[in-house]
């Protein structure tokens, strides 16, 4: 089975992982105070923290800008469902905002969503292509909104000099097993405001602050998200090997997007800039939308791992009873159309080419039936 997307571990990520097993501290040493330091340098900001997850992360972010309740967020629902529960977590309300073809916020109807109790906006830069943060940060700024940028996709992209993450006042990336690079589970936040990060650094660890030999104060409620240093040694190790993931993942996508071109089945999203390419979603045409369940499970049996991204968020019943139904039309398209299709630092060109032609062949078995609606 080729899936969709996975970890690559080698040698050197084993080694650092052992030595971290052997070192005196497997957690709140030294690894990940190093980690944050080569996570901050590598995306060009003043400040990163480490967590136990990119949920726990977010949670972070959003009590630091002060989220309560009956404050809102804008973001979208094409993202996994930790992008607004952690808001909902603290009080406040997820207004979801339809989005473009790309699966990204469409910034034209941000503004229209905004109402004196809205306090942030959080777009996603969905499979690692960047949002439109110029248009997004402008109508923060006149609106006197907060952004936090949803860079769990995201991490190694990178637009006009920026990376995702470093737009807008704290980015959040995530470590899981089938993101950019991993560390088994894990997250982070960078930003450039000190205040921000003292926040978030002190809800990550129980609200404690440490005095003097034994004495300690806990000053308000937190959480234990810290990340282990078993962790950061893993992310350490992968870190350096993000260029040369993310290269991989493009020499895969450009063969796509030649092989694809023009495609009778499905349509592929452009990307204009370095992008992680944590996924490669194509899009169903309309005739083969209503096939889609079965295309799905017919590519499985030919050893083609594939997955949905995604249901969107205003879509699972603990949303539906909470807010009741809602419609956005391009995400409810999106939802129809998009699959994500193999496309990892583990694959060949071969795998890739395997790939393409089950997509293809099967696809064909579905091209003389039509959906009606």
């Amino acid at each position: 089975m080729n899936p969709y997307s996975r970890q690559l571990i080698d040698e050197n990520d084993i080694k650092a992982v052992t030595e971290a097993l052997q070192g005196s501290h497997l957690t709140q040493g030294k690894a990940h105070i190093e980690f944050e330091k080569e996570i901050a340098s590598f995306t060009n900001s003043k400040y990163a923290l480490t967590f136990n997850s990119a949920t726990s992360a977010l949670h972070a972010a959003y009590h630091a800008i002060g989220i309560k309740d009956d404050d809102e967020i804008i973001t979208t629902p094409i993202s996994f469902v930790a992008t607004s529960n952690m808001a909902v977590a603290l009080g406040a309300k997820a207004i979801f905002c339809d989005v473009k073809l790309d699966g990204n916020i469409d910034e034209r109807f941000i503004e229209r969503l905004i109402t004196p109790k809205t306090k942030v906006i959080v777009p996603v830069h969905f499979a690692g292509t960047i949002c439109e943060m110029d248009k997004i940060l402008n109508i923060a700024q006149k609106h006197n909104l907060k952004v936090i940028e949803d860079a769990a996709h995201a991490l190694g992209s990178a637009k006009d000099g920026k990376y995702a993450g470093t737009f807008g006042d704290i980015g959040v990336f995530s470590f899981h097993a089938i993101k950019p690079i991993t560390t088994g589970e894990g997250g982070a936040i960078v930003t450039n405001n000190r205040d921000y990060y003292e926040k978030m650094k002190l809800f990550r660890s129980h609200g404690i602050i440490k005095k003097e030999l034994y004495n300690s104060d806990m000053s308000e409620l937190g959480y234990n998200y810290r990340m282990s240093d078993i962790n950061a040694a893993l992310g350490k190790s992968q870190l350096k090997k993000l260029p040369s993931f993310i290269e991989r993942r493009e020499k895969i996508a450009s063969y796509y997007n030649k092989r694809f071109k023009n495609s009778k089945y499905f349509y592929t999203i452009a990307v204009n800039h370095t992008s992680s390419r944590h996924l490669y979603p194509i899009l169903l045409k309309t005739e083969f939308q209503c096939s889609k369940e079965d295309i799905y499970s017919k590519l499985l049996k030919h050893g083609i791992g594939l997955q949905v991204h995604y249901k969107p968020i205003y879509k699972n019943s603990f949303y539906i009873k909470l807010y009741g139904e809602q419609r956005l039309s391009v995400a409810e398209d999106f939802w129809r159309s998009e699959l994500s299709i193999p496309c990892h630092q583990a694959m060949s060109l071969e795998d890739a080419k395997e790939t393409a032609n089950i997509l293809e062949n099967v696809l064909e078995e579905y091209s003389y039936k039509s959906c009606s609606r």
